[in-house]
């Protein structure tokens, strides 16, 4: 898995994957963490997909994570974990960071309602906010 995104993206130099309880609870639960609700994590990590399942350990992992690894930073693995890249190993610990945290705080939101995502307008204002500071991409 994590050879894959080097030979994938040569932009990567580091590759962190663990099983954060939050985070892997959406990933049991089919649900990917692509909701605009949070704008600091909405530039860091636009959308946060979720790759279909793959026996750990397997090229069957890798094969469902292949589609996702050129556009994305973080990617949920569907009953298993979480994985995220970098140019350094800091940024792709960080990112790991940032899908847990978001998780949590989506899972507060739901459980005390349904989110209120942010509005067409303000994405707008994010993108064009994104695309003057140059954060991260997005595949779209």
């Amino acid at each position: 898995m994590h050879l894959l995104f080097y030979r994938l993206r040569p932009d990567v130099r580091a590759v962190c994957h663990a099983h954060p309880p939050i985070a892997t609870g959406f990933a049991v639960a089919g649900s990917a963490l692509n909701e605009a609700i949070l704008p600091e994590v909405d530039v860091a990590l636009p959308e946060i997909p979720l790759a279909p399942y793959g026996a750990p350990g397997t090229g069957e992992l890798c094969q469902s994570l292949e589609p996702f690894v050129a556009g994305y930073d973080a990617v949920l693995l569907q009953n298993h974990g979480v994985v995220t890249c970098g140019q350094d190993l800091a940024t792709a610990y960080q990112r790991l960071e940032t899908v847990e945290q978001f998780a949590r705080i989506l899972l507060a939101a739901h459980s005390l309602g349904q989110p209120r995502a942010l509005s067409g307008a303000n994405l707008l204002k994010l993108i064009a906010t994104k695309q003057l500071y140059g954060a991260s991409r997005r595949a779209d």
